[in-house]
């Protein structure tokens, strides 16, 4: 925490909001999967772990997607791109991260028809390609969550810290447990309800502030008000790169940058987090393309709204004596953290701004990190484990290895995000350098469901080279251009910019001459049908006993029952297996009909959505069009 910044919260603040709150959510899903168990005979095996039964429906969905969607980096990037750059980078930040999501409406359907019964995308990836391609991804797909949640920890302990003075570590360190403890006991069921709440708090905040910032404050108050000290502010010290330094202008250089980075690093952190495919494995087949295109375009006015709100009231009230840094401007060190979000809110509301400040960037801190959680997990168990350690594991075994990996990958994120902080790399710096490291891999993967021809050396080469070439040119460049390579050097907009975009479409080279050279594959689509699910015969006897309650509910188990239940269940499983394949058969014709017009729809809504927030929207403006502009924004975020 920089010593040049007011703390408007005591230590207690931060202590009762990262391990009270944290304790009252876990609590809360607790008593939740009592209930369930209690009342809807509901057990929590490996298969309702990883996946709640493939049968969520479309508006859980969609606020699952948005919630596990909203980071801190959601929250703090967006304003500290609208404070860089002013309103282009609201802007360029929600239209950048929103498209994969429409996009991936699509991918989640190709999922469900094609590998109906995997757990995660990795399975899908060693069923075609085999065990090599399958190691090659299972890095890509734990890089993504490592940079995810390194940048949810970083992130979250700054502000909170700079809020409330709390220990930088001991925020690293305590903001994973009560999100473990819940992921624990409700595995993704605890994500999608916990997701719910998280949502309806964050928006209601983000409501407060701008109702603060545009009606009801003595410091601004109103669009007119922003509009004028916002114009003030560029003058003072203009944007360069802006038309005529202007804030209030889309005519960016480094709004337009941002907008590449983020929409490539945001591929990457979408197409391989194997979070986004947990939420289409669980969902039932109907409700995966309405839920992501729901999450995607209710998501955009979070991050839209919040950075127009906050970013811009960050750069209005700056020269006002309430600001805590007065009067002194932020610090580059300070921008990179995002703290332009938490100085905003405390000049504009006071200590009940930090306070919604803190509560806010908790709730998207938690909700994102248990999505990654239940996605290293289902990896861990499906992919690692099963798939090489113990391959005839038992439904049991697999829940235990399940647990251990949440417990093991939280407190080691917790190690790796205090080196971060010691080696004073910022939220900032690793979502702009994300999309280098990962999203070389997206092509890829995304070939794997969608081209029968990609084989196996393009699956597994064309993302080891792509990385290995977006690498050299980031530094490259960065030598280059600025003639060493350092950490500020390195996060200068060119030299990013130039190794994201090589990361993402050096791949569209390397597959097609890989694929020419070693000769396409010429996929059969059904192989990706023997992905099987796991056989709950024995958590499910252990469980029924447990709670000694008989099959029929009439009498307790006993040994002979459980043996007699197995040879049942065996014969009920099969002649239900055997029907919905036969049932398969018969509706094979009216599925792939279904996937065209939902193929069609998706191809319709990103043509519509790009030509939208692309050319439509984002036109020059003026006064009055600011407000206008304020005003959609304002309309969007109102459920």
């Amino acid at each position: 925490m920089s010593s040049d910044i007011l703390v408007p919260l005591p230590q207690g603040a931060g202590y009762a909001i990262v391990v009270g709150l944290g304790m009252v959510f876990s609590l809360g899903m607790i008593l939740t999967t009592f209930v369930l168990r209690r009342y809807q005979k509901e057990i929590i095996t490996s298969e309702e772990f990883s996946t709640a039964g493939r049968s969520v429906k479309s508006g859980l969905i969609a606020a699952a997607v948005v919630s596990s969607w909203t980071w801190a980096a959601t929250l703090l990037q967006s304003s500290t791109q609208a404070y860089k750059n002013g309103v282009s980078g609201p802007f360029y930040y929600a239209a950048g991260a929103s498209t994969q999501i429409v996009l991936f409406a699509f991918i989640a359907i190709k999922a469900k028809q094609r590998a109906p019964e995997a757990h995660t995308y990795l399975e899908i990836i060693k069923a075609r390609y085999g065990a090599a391609a399958h190691g090659v991804y299972i890095f890509f797909a734990f890089a993504t969550n490592i940079l995810v949640t390194a940048m949810l920890l970083t992130g979250g302990s700054a502000t909170i810290s700079a809020l409330t003075g709390m220990n930088t570590v001991a925020c690293i360190f305590l903001l994973p447990v009560g999100v473990m403890i819940y992921t624990l006991f409700g595995g993704i069921k605890a994500t999608f309800l916990t997701d719910y709440v998280h949502t309806i708090a964050i928006v209601v905040i983000i409501l407060t502030f701008a109702f603060n910032a545009y009606a009801v404050s003595d410091k601004l108050g109103s669009p007119g008000a922003v509009w004028e000290k916002i114009t003030q502010a560029a003058i003072d010290h203009p944007v360069s790169g802006n038309a005529e330094g202007s804030y209030l202008t889309m005519h960016s250089r480094s709004g337009g940058i941002f907008f590449v980075i983020n929409l490539v690093g945001n591929f990457g952190t979408v197409f391989l987090d194997n979070g986004y495919w947990n939420k289409a494995i669980a969902s039932s087949p109907a409700a995966a393309l309405p839920g992501y295109l729901l999450g995607g375009f209710a998501w955009f006015a979070i991050p839209w709204l919040t950075a127009t709100t906050m970013g811009l009231a960050c750069l209005a009230l700056e020269s006002d004596p309430s600001f805590p840094t007065f009067p002194n401007r932020l610090s580059a060190a300070q921008v990179s953290e995002g703290l332009a979000l938490p100085n905003a809110a405390v000049a504009l509301m006071g200590k009940s701004g930090a306070v919604a400040t803190l509560f806010m960037i908790f709730m998207a801190v938690t909700s994102a990190m248990s999505a990654e959680l239940i996605a290293v997990s289902s990896i861990f168990t499906y992919d690692i484990y099963k798939g090489y350690v113990n391959p005839n594991a038992s439904g049991k075994r697999l829940i235990f290895m399940s647990h251990t990996s949440v417990v093991i990958f939280a407190i080691a994120m917790s190690g790796f995000a205090t080196g971060l902080y010691y080696a004073k790399v910022s939220m900032g710096y690793l979502y702009e350098l994300m999309g280098v490291i990962i999203s070389a891999a997206v092509l890829p993967a995304t070939l794997t469901l969608l081209s029968r021809k990609q084989n196996t050396v393009a699956a597994i080469w064309s993302p080891i080279l792509g990385t290995v070439v977006a690498i050299a040119a980031w530094l490259g460049s960065t030598k280059s251009l600025t003639g060493a390579v350092t950490y500020d050097n390195t996060f200068e907009d060119d030299p990013m910019l130039i190794g994201n975009v090589v990361a993402l479409l050096s791949p569209l080279i390397f597959i097609p001459v890989l694929t020419l050279v070693f000769r396409p594959q010429n996929f059969d689509w059904e192989i990706l049908k023997s992905i099987k699910r796991v056989d709950e015969t024995e958590e499910l006897a252990t469980a029924l006993k447990l709670e000694g309650v008989a099959l029929d509910g009439a009498t307790p188990l006993d040994s002979d029952s459980i043996e007699k239940m197995k040879p049942v269940k065996s014969n009920v499983s099969a002649l239900v297996n055997e029907k919905v394949y036969n049932q398969t058969v018969i509706n094979a014709e009216k599925e792939s009909e279904r996937l065209r017009k939902a193929s069609k729809i998706a191809g319709l809504v990103c043509i519509f959505w790009s030509l939208a927030v692309i050319i439509l929207w984002p036109m020059p403006i003026r006064y009055l069009h600011f407000i206008a502009w304020y005003l959609l924004g304002f309309d969007r975020s109102i459920p």
